[in-house]
């Protein structure tokens, strides 16, 4: 059994036109060009049709069945519940009300990749029923999730953003990144929980960029990101029903919407990875509205957040010492990283604005960090 760290008590710019676009380019093109080496010519073709390192077969992430339960049925080689059974199929929680089962309806899930270790990413589509947006969302699941010891038990959410274009895919489903493999070595470390990783696109379209944010007379995609992934996961997996079980963690524009998603919904929403120096909105969509627009600003919704006394949120800043923004990382800790807003910067050495670089940093100690303030999954007794 392993000791897991516990919970302690727009149109687009055009290239040279805004920040955001160049360094969403970066990582965009970056996550490219990995899938264009690993599978040469026709690559992308193939990645296209999902070949990348899954071959879209139906995927399902079954429930296990507990220990207690697997004895009466006839030991540990029992038959696991279906992927397609009804939440009623689904082990009753023991012990912590905090857990939520599956509420159902179950999606359906087409393998995009599969890892060393056997498990999957699956991709799915997702109809957000309040903020009207239909998606793609990527999940993977920790081998533990499907461990009858945690069959009872619930697991931690970390919802991944991408920067770059955010859409139609989200480049942290990509397992050359190696995020996956950084929360299953993590596990085996001692130093991560088993984080669920679910992975929706960040943007409705690859036009403009949306701020993850209900911009007026455009798709509600602050009411997708804070509303309808988090339904998304509570109806096919073991979560919990406190902040404590979600969390989020993003690169660049993706860091940016994490971030401000978690001040804007503190009661939901405990911490955020965000890497890259992305702080302050700047979709051209907000013009001629300037209220909306300071709604969805981190620096005034840290001033709020500070004035009400809570809840605390933690907020890690991940940057490369060879790419800019941490002077903007340093700023906001200096005026809000005080009472409830804890903040912390770790410098990657070396590191770049991509991907690889970001999930070097987590596993240097930004998952550590991340994990010591959320609620890991509890094994049953015995």
């Amino acid at each position: 059994m392993h000791e897991y760290p516990q919970q302690s008590s727009g149109r687009r710019p055009e290239p040279g036109q805004g920040r955001r676009r160049s360094r969403r380019a970066v990582m965009w093109t970056g996550a490219g060009a990995a899938c264009a080496l690993l599978l040469g010519a026709g690559g992308f073709a193939a990645y296209e049709k999902d070949w990348f390192s899954g071959d879209g077969r139906a995927a399902g992430f079954a429930e296990p069945v507990p220990p207690t339960a697997s004895a009466a049925t006839g030991g540990p080689d029992a038959k696991q519940a279906e992927p397609s059974a009804a939440p009623s199929a689904t082990p009753t929680p023991s012990g912590d009300p905090d857990v939520r089962l599956p509420a159902g309806p179950r999606s359906d899930f087409r393998q995009t990749a599969k890892l060393d270790d056997g498990t999957v990413i699956a991709k799915t589509r997702v109809a957000g029923a309040k903020s009207g947006f239909e998606g793609d969302v990527w999940v993977w699941t920790p081998k533990e999730y499907e461990d009858p010891k945690y069959a009872r038990s619930a697991f931690p959410v970390l919802i991944a953003l991408p920067g770059g274009n955010g859409f139609p895919t989200n480049y942290w489903a990509d397992r050359s990144l190696g995020l996956q493999k950084a929360v299953s070595e993590g596990v085996q470390a001692g130093t991560s929980l088993p984080f669920v990783l679910v992975m929706p696109v960040l943007n409705p379209d690859d036009k403009y960029y949306y701020d993850g944010a209900d911009i007026p007379g455009r798709p509600k995609m602050g009411t997708w990101i804070a509303e309808d992934v988090p339904d998304f996961a509570r109806a096919n997996f073991r979560t919990y029903r406190s902040r404590d079980g979600w969390a989020f963690m993003g690169s660049s524009s993706g860091a940016f919407v994490g971030m401000k998603t978690l001040l804007q919904h503190p009661d939901k929403f405990k911490a955020v990875i965000a890497s890259g120096g992305e702080i302050t909105p700047d979709s051209p969509l907000w013009k001629g509205h300037q209220a909306e627009m300071d709604a969805n600003n981190p620096e005034k919704l840290a001033e709020k957040l500070i004035a009400a006394g809570g809840p605390d949120v933690h907020i890690n800043f991940q940057v490369g010492t060879k790419e800019s923004g941490k002077d903007r990382m340093v700023k906001f800790v200096q005026q809000y990283g005080k009472g409830p807003v804890r903040t912390t910067i770790r410098d990657i050495q070396n590191g770049e604005h991509n991907g690889w670089h970001y999930v070097r940093g987590m596993k240097e100690g930004s998952l550590e960090w991340v994990s010591k303030v959320m609620k890991g999954p509890r094994p049953e007794a015995g």
